[in-house]
């Protein structure tokens, strides 16, 4: 597994790159796979290739703070990151793993993966409903969020991304998000302020447990960037698809 640690000028860019690695990855011969590390410098809301921004943003909180919307490729409800907030992409394939065909399993093997690279860090770190990570709170008895993800499959790999708060400004997600649609059942029914946390660690030692979850041997020479230019072009930068009103 190669390393990217880049993180783009702008969120369309950004956003554009993940899916761009994952096209990459499905036209080159012999499989690859990449860890791609990013942290944007500022807030963003970045909802799923399903999600009804009536339904999971409050659009007029993020216009009012000048937070763009827009739309990844990958599943999973609306998210908010920022700085304080680690973005990780990893590209698997299914010729070195294919018991990750079944998305069950996939699931289970990327939060497996994070959840042990964490425990460094903190050993109360836990997978929790399909794909997130808490961190336990013994005074409550009750797991918090500090990691939420999503996957797309595609012909010959997936891509399996996510967030990692460490230390982001945790009141624009109540501001910014409603309450989903769809929840876990170990969320209780709790407000954003009481159900995610930040796990008390800093920028590089979120990184070194990343690194940790997914080893690397080398840097990734190069990325296709006209790829990432097309995808903005064609999706990204386009209110049709960001704003789009899925049925």
């Amino acid at each position: 597994m190669q390393l990217l640690d880049l993180t783009l000028p702008t969120p369309h860019e950004n956003l554009a790159l993940d899916e761009a690695l994952l096209d990459w990855a499905e036209e080159i011969s012999p499989p690859v796979e990449v860890l791609r590390l990013w942290e944007s410098p500022q807030p963003l809301c970045v909802v799923g290739r399903s999600s009804r921004i009536d339904q999971e943003v409050d659009a007029s909180a993020c216009r009012e703070r000048g937070i763009p919307i827009l739309r990844r490729s990958s599943g999973g409800a609306a998210i908010l990151t920022g700085p304080g907030c680690l973005m990780y992409a990893v590209v698997l394939s299914y010729e070195l793993r294919p018991d990750l065909k079944d998305i069950s399993r996939a699931h289970s093997y990327a939060l497996g993966c994070l959840a042990k690279g964490l425990s460094a860090a903190s050993p109360k770190v836990l997978c929790a409903g399909t794909s997130d990570l808490v961190i336990f709170d013994e005074s409550k008895n009750v797991g918090r969020k500090i990691s939420g993800n999503s996957l797309r499959a595609k012909r010959s790999h997936l891509l399996y991304h996510g967030t990692l708060l460490y230390n982001f400004d945790l009141s624009l997600i109540t501001e910014c998000l409603q309450m989903p649609p769809r929840q876990p059942n170990y969320r209780g029914a709790r407000g954003h302020a009481d159900f995610v946390a930040n796990l008390p660690i800093s920028s590089r030692e979120m990184r070194e447990c990343v690194l940790r979850a997914f080893p690397t041997n080398g840097q990734l020479a190069s990325w296709p960037k006209k790829h990432v230019a097309q995808l903005i072009e064609d999706r990204f930068s386009r209110e049709n698809w960001n704003l789009r009103y899925p049925q």
